[in-house]
């Protein structure tokens, strides 16, 4: 008898215990906090949260109340403090890259990443990246210092993100933008084009019907070439840079980096592949593989993208072909004509 019992009670508190955990457990819902931290007039804007931006992120998947288990379903009238995750607490690996560098001392985690905005390396552009460095280095002072030793440093720096060259990772990838014409600059300059300005160009479809012409997630030679001929597209072109093939908080420059021939050569493997990487409603990047050797074809596959050493163009290198092979005709013809006609020229 006394055994029963024990085991109603033991078997009550169990069913309690279930009931009461995912009251808890779902005490407040992603939805419910983005409910007030979209709203700026609601938080202010220190705790506002774009809400397009962090659904597509990774963390969004975690959920808020992984980074701040605090909060309960009366959050904020019970006046508790909300607590929040450190960083290392999923990221340890990166941590410790990061914390062997220099930068350790100056920056902390959040001073350059908005947990609300996180992305992958491959949902973000050089430009972003590089927004991210020049708020500690400013440009003309970096361009000097890297003038020292690098040619055209200005332009290095303006078309390469800073960790294509400060990391770790051995090897890189060609990442192709569509950038569209400022027509309101002076000297009219390009900008890598965001999601709406494509939008004008695409209507109601895709924005990757632009260049991804039947749609099968691949761009092709010839598809390039359509895109590049198109005359609807004449205040766009393709703009492309280095990034490294991983992601890395190791800031070490390799060796490897102040070797020219790193990039400008045709010989690596990474300078037959490219990926074209398309702007999104949330403002990050998706990218599409594009046929191997579309970097490489100067006057159908990237014109406006050329890489000294490395881009080629099969027509022109015939033709450059014939023209040395005209150069020596012309001697070794003469020579032999006139060795033939030796004897009729002795008197």
């Amino acid at each position: 008898m006394k055994t029963e019992w024990t085991l109603k009670i033991l078997w009550g508190s169990l069913l309690l215990a279930g009931l009461a955990f995912p009251l808890v457990a779902s005490a407040m819902e992603m939805e419910d906090c983005l409910g007030c931290h979209s709203e700026i007039d609601v938080v202010g804007e220190a705790l506002l949260v774009d809400a397009v931006k962090f659904e597509h992120t990774v963390h969004a998947e975690l959920g808020c109340a992984t980074c701040h288990s605090s909060v309960t379903d009366e959050h904020p009238d019970d006046g508790a403090a909300v607590s929040r995750a450190d960083c290392l607490d999923c990221h340890q690996e990166v941590g410790d890259q990061y914390m062997q560098t220099a930068h350790a001392e100056n920056a902390t985690c959040g001073d350059c990443h908005d947990p609300h905005q996180a992305h992958g390396l491959d949902a973000v552009s050089a430009s972003d990246m590089n927004e991210q460095c020049s708020q500690c280095h400013e440009n003309a002072a970096v361009v000097e210092q890297h003038s020292e030793w690098l040619p055209q440093a200005s332009l290095h720096i303006a078309k390469l993100p800073c960790i294509t060259c400060h990391t770790s990772s051995e090897e890189y990838k060609i990442v192709l933008h569509i950038s569209q014409k400022q027509e309101d600059r002076a000297l009219s300059g390009y900008e890598i084009s965001k999601y709406e300005d494509l939008k004008v160009y695409s209507g109601a479809k895709e924005i990757k019907g632009l260049i991804d012409i039947n749609k099968d997630n691949f761009i092709s030679l010839a598809e390039l070439r359509t895109f590049n001929l198109n005359p609807a597209y004449k205040a766009l072109h393709l703009d492309g840079t280095l990034f490294p093939s991983e992601a890395s908080h190791d800031l070490t420059t390799l060796d490897n980096r102040y070797d020219c021939s790193f990039c400008h050569a045709s010989g690596p493997g990474s300078m037959q592949t490219s990926f074209l990487a398309l702007p999104t409603p949330d403002g990050s990047f998706a990218r599409i593989d594009v046929e191997e050797g579309a970097v490489l074809d100067a006057l159908y596959g990237t014109p406006n993208f050329y890489m000294t050493g490395s881009t080629r163009s099969a027509s022109l290198n015939i033709i450059g072909f014939i023209i040395i092979c005209c150069g020596f005709i012309m001697p070794i013809g003469h020579g032999t004509l006139r060795f033939l006609t030796r004897k009729n020229r002795k008197h």
